[in-house]
């Protein structure tokens, strides 16, 4: 069966580790987009050229600006120093093992989510942190890497016509959060794809390889529970209109969102006592399985009793027995041997034990 996953989700973290990103190494990439009803510019800005990055009060334009890598402590600090960020702030960008939250600072909202998406070359899941920034008229995204579930965004954005271009910052906060959840629902429906895959394995020849695909594809969904579970606290938490930078208006759309984290735990919920019960069908094959070989065996087992009791009975040395010297005293044996033997088999036939 196509796409069993291996030992581990490729991630660039092991839940529950300590990890950081790696200071002073790798590449970062800087992309802005800033548009409002009437115009739209994009461009990619080297590292060390911040300057002007964050647009002003009185632009009217909203700035989206995503950075792809963290290997370079000294453009997040800068970045943060821009926007006189908390120093928990920019530990927890760099620091890719947090669950999903938001916090609330003077002059900006910090979210963190988990985005998930298939590696189309192995087809395995990979889970990668999302940092989101909220300010006054501009969102920051910070991703572990280059590649992200964003395209659709983007792809509004370069429509005029589109909600997006005539809404805020907190309405593009909302659509980045609402491409990560949604993502969530491919993710669902591909494991979905592969638990019948792995049904019509159980049904028709299960394997040690079932059952490793049924435990690589609860590994998924615990991974995606585990995205899921905290994000529908944050939501509920952006629902409820508590911080001055989101539009009480924005409730509509936060509620909306909400109700579609509650619809893929309830999902994933569903799937994982699908897979329960395949475990609990996969174990009772092989105990089936099993007891049919032990029967099969104890069968020709209980066969030969009387027969080896007659050829031991035969093959004592003994001088005075007299069927030895039988001259039919062999076909005799034979004989006995096969009456025996099919009386059995009409005794096991008629008790339906064979």
């Amino acid at each position: 069966m196509a796409g069993i996953c291996s030992e581990e989700i490729r991630d660039r973290h092991i839940p529950g580790s300590d990890m950081t990103a790696d200071n002073g190494k790798g590449r970062i990439r800087i992309t802005i987009m800033e548009y409002d009803e009437n115009q739209l510019s994009t461009k990619d800005i080297e590292p060390d050229d911040l300057e002007g990055i964050f647009p002003s009060m009185e632009s009217g334009k909203i700035r989206w600006i995503n950075v792809e890598g963290l290997g370079q402590s000294q453009v997040i600090n800068r970045l943060g120093q821009y926007i006189n960020t908390h120093p928990e702030t920019l530990e927890d960008i760099v620091n890719v093992n947090n669950r999903p939250k938001v916090a609330s600072y003077d002059n900006y909202i910090y979210v963190i989510a988990k985005m998930l998406y298939y590696n189309s070359t192995v087809d395995e899941m990979e889970v990668e942190q999302v940092s989101f920034i909220l300010g006054h008229n501009y969102v920051v995204t910070f991703q572990e890497r280059e590649g992200d579930v964003f395209q659709p965004i983007r792809d509004k954005l370069g429509n005029s016509s589109c909600r997006l271009r005539k809404m805020g910052a907190d309405y593009l906060l909302y659509s980045l959060i609402d491409a990560i959840v949604d993502y969530y629902f491919v993710i669902l429906e591909s494991v979905g794809e592969k638990i019948e895959d792995a049904e019509y394995e159980l049904i028709s020849a299960p394997s040690s390889r079932t059952l490793k695909a049924i435990h690589c594809l609860k590994r998924e969904l615990t991974f995606l529970r585990k995205a899921v579970w905290p994000l529908r606290g944050v939501i509920s938490s952006l629902e409820r209109a508590e911080y001055k930078l989101i539009n009480p208006l924005m409730s509509v759309y936060m509620r909306d969102l909400y109700e579609h984290t509650i619809q893929i735990i309830d999902n994933v919920e569903v799937l994982r006592d699908i897979l329960s019960g395949m475990l609990d069908i996969y174990l009772s094959s092989v105990s089936n399985k099993t007891n049919e070989i032990m029967k099969i065996l104890t069968i020709m087992t209980t066969l030969f009793i009387p027969l080896t009791f007659i050829t031991g009975l035969y093959g004592m040395n003994f001088t005075n027995m007299p069927e030895l010297k039988w001259k039919l005293g062999y076909y005799a044996a034979l004989s006995v041997m096969v009456l025996i033997t099919i009386a059995m088999v009409l005794f096991f036939r008629k008790k339906k034990w064979i």
